[in-house]
């Protein structure tokens, strides 16, 4: 052990030792707020512009916002929430923003004892704190609104409530959450309410009663996705608070910026290859980030989100799956879906559940094609009609291996799928 190794460090020594990549990591990951956020001004200006007569106890327009994953939605928000929040407390104004993600509270009951709970965190004084609040359970939800709309009243000023993956939320649970939302400040004396909507579902609208609808989308901002050279700023950006000086080479950012570009301008995607490009050379101590290392965390990137996708998957969807593994190991790289059916009810027999009809079959193939498991598409047989061919692009080892891990496609099982009698079912 040399004079500079700590014995107290053990197995991490090594690890702590090469300090030649990184300077800060956090910032490139998600949940870091930069102060400046490149490209996303006019966005930014407009929310602004809509919540500004918060500040003089008007109640603001509702707003959906729109856009895809990784466009900066969720970060020009929370910047405008912030400052909306930093200037009512200058001026004394009663201006308070509370944010729910609609993925995690997705239920109408959860959204009020959710939104009650930011109203306590935010008023919350000696006093308040022995005052009865909302328990995230075990209410009648007509109890909790009642108690929410007290709750409202005793803060008063302007409540902004912004419900993100607001999708989510109604496709759960239905419009019936935002129907009363819409409508509370009709009860309300002594304080407002406004909504911000934001969303990567352009098409979730299709789900709501056009009442609510014309109260929510008040106000419609769009947020582009950003281009290539745009993400290469916002890399650039983060890189210098990220990285130490020189461990970057030249053509890391523009390659990442390049490759988040084709998966519609995700600056999410494009901080992650960033990340992990980092992480990989740190790895291995090389002194430098280079483009090997982007090529790399792009192909661990794209096959730890393939894991997770299908280990997920519901049953009888990992079954499907299967069946078409079965198909090319008989040799069949490309394959029709009546194919995939015929397989499919050897294997639904063996691990023992109900077996779904073809129409079904073919629906669990579209979503598999949908989450790029596999590809698709749909050819002419000329008087035979269409039907629907698919193919696997990314080496099936490791699909295998995840479905393996499910006890019903367990290996033991599976011994029992005779392929020779298959194979010849197919001649």
């Amino acid at each position: 052990m040399s004079e500079n190794e700590n014995p107290s460090f053990g197995l991490f020594q090594k690890f702590l030792s090469n300090n030649r990549i990184f300077k800060n990591r956090e910032v490139l990951r998600h949940s870091y707020r930069p102060q400046i956020l490149p490209h996303r001004r006019p966005q930014i200006d407009a929310i602004a512009s809509i919540l500004a007569p918060a500040l003089k106890n008007e109640t603001p327009s509702n707003i959906l916002i729109y856009g895809k994953t990784g466009t900066g939605k969720t970060a020009s928000v929370r910047y405008v929430g912030a400052e909306l929040e930093k200037v009512a407390a200058s001026m004394s104004t009663g201006c308070k923003v509370v944010h729910l993600n609609c993925e995690v509270i997705d239920t109408q009951y959860r959204v009020l004892a959710q939104i009650a709970k930011g109203l306590e965190d935010i008023d919350a004084t000696p006093s308040d704190k022995a005052r009865a609040h909302i328990p995230m359970t075990g209410w009648p939800t007509d109890q909790v609104y009642t108690e929410l709309k007290n709750q409202l009243e005793a803060a008063g000023g302007v409540l902004v409530i912004v419900l993100d993956e607001i999708d989510k939320l109604v496709k759960k649970s239905g419009d019936e959450t935002l129907y009363n939302l819409t409508r509370i400040n009709s009860d309300l004396r002594q304080s407002k309410v406004s909504m911000i909507g934001i969303s990567n579902d352009l098409r979730f609208t299709d789900f709501l009663d056009p009442r609510v609808l014309s109260s929510l989308s008040e106000e419609e901002i769009v947020f582009p996705p950003y281009n290539a050279p745009q993400l290469c700023d916002i890399l650039t950006q983060r890189a210098q608070m990220a990285f130490m000086e020189g461990g970057l080479d030249e053509g890391v950012i523009p390659l990442c910026a390049a490759f988040a570009a084709q998966e519609h301008g995700d600056a999410r995607r494009a901080l992650d290859l960033l990340r992990v490009s980092g992480e990989l050379a740190d790895r291995e101590n090389a002194e430098r980030v280079g483009e090997k290392h982007v090529r790399m965390a792009l192909e661990k990137i794209e096959t730890d989100s393939m894991i997770e996708c299908i280990s997920t998957l519901p049953t009888q969807s990992k079954v499907v799956l299967y069946s078409m593994l079965l198909l090319e190991e008989m040799d069949k790289k490309i394959f029709t879906s009546g194919e995939v059916t015929r397989v499919y009810r050897d294997v639904s027999r063996i691990v023992d559940i109900d077996p779904l009809t073809h129409r079904r079959i073919t629906d669990l193939i579209s979503e598999l094609n949908m989450l790029g498991v596999i590809n698709t598409r749909v050819v002419s047989k000329g008087r035979y009609g269409r039907t629907k061919e698919m193919w696997f692009d990314t080496n099936t080892k490791k699909i295998q291996e995840v479905l393996a891990k499910d006890p019903r496609l367990s290996e033991d099982r599976l011994a029992q799928v005779d392929l020779n009698r298959l194979r010849a079912s197919f001649r």
